[in-house]
């Protein structure tokens, strides 16, 4: 079992930035893929960026240049980083870790972990 807690969610103004961290626990040697997720009230959850152990990253289109992600197996930790936030990227954010790293290149949701998720709200 993997045990996932995320942090760093909050409210912030457009434009601003934000670091969503998620710290994992329990059997982390069987992680490979790791991504972070995100539903809007009304929507459904859509990926936005997961990485592999690699390194492979795979990011959604509204995200591209402004959001980062990244991991530190030492810490067994991922992080999100958004910069240049907008009213639309407002949710509540999930972190995911698999085994499977196929999940990263896909882009699908069929993780095994998921965290309890953070709430992202960004006002104009």
């Amino acid at each position: 079992q993997v045990q996932l807690v995320e942090s760093g969610g909050g409210l912030v103004q457009t434009g601003g930035s934000l670091r969503l961290s998620c710290a994992a626990s329990g059997r982390t040697s069987s992680i490979n893929a790791m991504g972070w997720y995100r539903q809007a009230p009304g929507k459904q959850r859509e990926l936005v960026a997961a990485i592999t152990r690699g390194g492979y990253t795979n990011y959604a289109d509204p995200v591209k240049g402004r959001f980062t992600i990244s991991r530190d197996d030492a810490k067994n930790t991922v992080y999100l980083q958004m910069n240049s936030l907008k009213s639309e990227d407002t949710a509540v954010y999930y972190c995911a870790a698999d085994p499977n790293t196929r999940l990263v290149v896909a882009g699908t949701d069929g993780y095994d972990y998921w965290g309890q998720g953070t709430q992202v709200t960004v006002s104009s």
